[in-house]
């Protein structure tokens, strides 16, 4: 057995860079968080190659003197502790180990000044080898450059990525900072090329959702769920986007602790068991959301890159981060965002622009193959039709014409018609009323005037027209339901007149016997019959009449595939949601007027009705002047 011995202090420093500086962008935090706790309010980085050829941060902070300048670059010394207490940390974080780790595994020099010195001084670290303080010229402020990384340990060269790959980790990186941080502004340069200019917004709810927009977008500002609820002392603030605005990956899930942005699996779970059946399968919800908690009441040094936290009423957060999110998503009930509208109109034009017919190419002269120009545009008003309600007598009446699968509308039933305020008595609407009807008066979906392939129903709003899938809608109606009755108690069922035996594969069969009680609860009662089958003696009421033997083995297979993986709460909103789908209305069924505007109400009322069990959106919206783009006349 060989002699135990305490390690070189440069193998302790590389191994400690190990630990921190695992790529560029690990570094790149480090020294953009100090930016942050030294009170920059203009943060200015530099990448080459995302970092692999060097990087450097630039700030107008307080800067540091010879002496911090030394012992900054020393393992274990900080200004970030006044008290020595580790479970008291207003800053970024303290581990003591980030610059003495950059230091020993790359080239790096650091230059500062302080307010009111004559001149500044700079330090410089050859990998692992510190030199002394000597005087450089540099305004007020820090300066640090990194390059040569793990040039001294070239082992860890293989495990980095490609040049794109390492620099979309830095911009990452910088980007989750910022938004913790509105009040500075940053501006991030990559291999001389501008790719990050933000703007330093106020410090308040308004400068938080200026420069969420600056980073994730107009569209997610405008349609997102405002965030804000307390659960005993602690704090969620921040944006959701509603689930018809997902994503493949967790990527655009931001999550912030007293500022201080974490990639927690604790918190991502709870994000997602708050969206729960509302989303795909597969897919993540975007969001930015920020925790603000007692600094004592949660450890921000369990990971060597701060990445983790741990908090002491763990149970309490997730309960808000839960909890907020379902009340968010039932304040905004049928809401949809505005992507799938965005899409269609995209693809109309771009195959207008290929001169088809929405879809089917079709042959046309050379000169109506373009777009046609702005002015060209301006020119055809003259020679087109007015945009009016207005027909001349003569007009062919539709109802002539039925399409081939579907059905229009002749006339709407009073309570969903499309109410006209230059009818309605001047009393009861305001002079501004008159010539633009509320969501009150007409419904967020409108009033129905056609179904398309005994699919789709098509609605008339004041603002434009709606697209429903009366599937996609009547399933999301359904399982709404049997939520609400299974909180009061039970879901009523209906026995079957000869119960029908169903068999099952093994896994399946112990599944679906093991959550009897559940499925009980749900409507839907079964018992053992023999070896490898069960029988189903009664089906939920509110499903009508339906194949139980069907039923049954699509609820024994989502039983089997989610296993024990999930929550008691997450297989049953599961088989909520294969259940449901079994009672909705079917595509290919012809419904009649009052169907279809008596599912559009119920949808308007309905939690969660503007996505189905599987997370699809359940409607379209395209606003006038949408259509009016398509037909150049805007």
């Amino acid at each position: 057995m060989t002699e135990i011995r305490l390690l070189p202090e440069h193998l302790i420093n590389q191994i400690a860079a190990g630990e921190v500086i695992e790529r560029p962008a690990s570094a790149l935090k480090e020294l953009v968080e100090n930016a942050i706790d030294a009170g920059a309010r203009f943060i200015d980085i530099t990448t080459k190659r995302g970092g692999l050829d060097g990087l450097s941060v630039r700030d107008d902070g307080q800067g540091m003197t010879a002496e911090a300048l030394s012992l900054a670059v020393m393992r274990h010394a900080t200004s970030k502790l006044p008290d020595a207490d580790l479970f008291d940390i207003h800053s970024f974080g303290f581990r003591g180990e980030a610059l003495p780790s950059i230091g020993a595994v790359s080239h790096l020099r650091i230059a500062s000044q302080t307010k009111g010195a004559d001149h500044g001084w700079q330090v410089v670290v050859e990998h692992g080898v510190i030199s002394a303080p000597s005087p450089a010229s540099q305004s007020q402020g820090t300066l640090v450059e990194m390059r040569d990384i793990f040039a001294s340990v070239p082992a860890r060269l293989k495990f980095l990525k490609t040049e794109r790959t390492e620099a979309g980790q830095c911009l990452d990186v910088v980007k989750r900072l910022a938004m913790g941080t509105p009040h500075v502004r940053f501006r991030m340069t990559e291999s001389e090329r501008m790719v990050l200019d933000l703007p330093a917004r106020t410090a308040d709810p308004e400068g938080l959702t200026a420069r969420l927009r600056d980073v994730m977008g107009r569209q997610f500002t405008n349609e997102a769920m405002v965030m804000d609820a307390v659960r005993e002392e602690v704090g969620l603030a921040g944006l959701a986007g509603l689930p018809t605005m997902n994503r493949p990956t967790a990527a655009h899930i931001y999550l912030f602790v007293n500022q201080r942005p974490v990639r927690d699996r604790q918190l991502l779970g709870a994000v997602r068991a708050g969206y729960g059946d509302t989303l795909p399968k597969g897919r993540h919800p975007m969001a930015a959301l920020f925790l603000s908690v007692d600094p004592a009441a949660v450890d921000v040094n369990v990971h060597p890159a701060k990445a983790e936290v741990r908090f002491q009423d763990a149970g309490g957060v997730r309960a808000l981060l839960v909890g907020g999110l379902q009340s968010a998503l039932r304040a905004r009930g049928a809401e949809a965002t505005a992507e799938g509208g965005n899409a269609a109109i995209n693809r109309m034009q771009r195959n207008l622009a290929r001169g088809g017919q929405f879809g089917q190419p079709s042959y046309q002269p050379d000169y109506l193959r373009n777009i046609p120009s702005a002015e060209m545009r301006e020119a055809a008003a003259d020679w087109q039709a007015p945009l009016s309600t207005d027909r001349p007598a003569d007009y062919p009446d539709r109802r002539a014409y039925p399409p081939a699968q579907g059905q229009m509308l002749s006339d709407v039933p009073p309570q969903a018609r499309m109410i006209n305020p230059e009818t309605l008595p001047a009393e009861t609407v305001g002079a501004d009323d008159r010539h633009a009807p509320s969501p009150e008066q007409t419904g967020r979906l409108g009033a129905a005037r056609a179904q398309l392939h005994k699919t789709y129903i098509i609605a008339e709003t004041s603002e434009g027209i709606t697209f429903i899938d009366q599937h996609a809608a009547h399933e999301r109606l359904v399982m709404e339901r049997m939520k609400a009755a299974m909180q009061t108690g039970k879901v009523p069922s209906q026995a079957l007149l000869l119960p029908e035996v169903v068999e099952l594969a093994p896994e399946q069969l112990d599944a679906v016997l093991h959550h009897s009680d559940d499925l009980a609860q749900m409507g839907l009662v079964i018992d053992s019959f023999g070896q490898g089958a069960v029988i189903v003696r009664e089906t939920p009421a509110m499903l009508g009449e339906t194949n139980a033997a069907s039923l049954l083995r699509d609820v024994a297979e989502e039983l089997a595939e989610l296993g024990d993986a999930h929550t008691l709460e997450s297989r049953i909103s599961h088989v909520l949601a294969t259940v449901s789908c079994h009672g909705s209305v079917r595509a290919g069924r012809i419904l009649n007027g009052e169907e279809m505007n008596a599912l559009l109400r119920e949808m308007e009322q309905t939690p969660n009705s503007g996505q189905c069990n599987h997370g699809r959106p359940t409607y379209i919206s395209l606003s006038l002047s949408d259509i009016e783009k398509l037909f150049s006349r805007s």
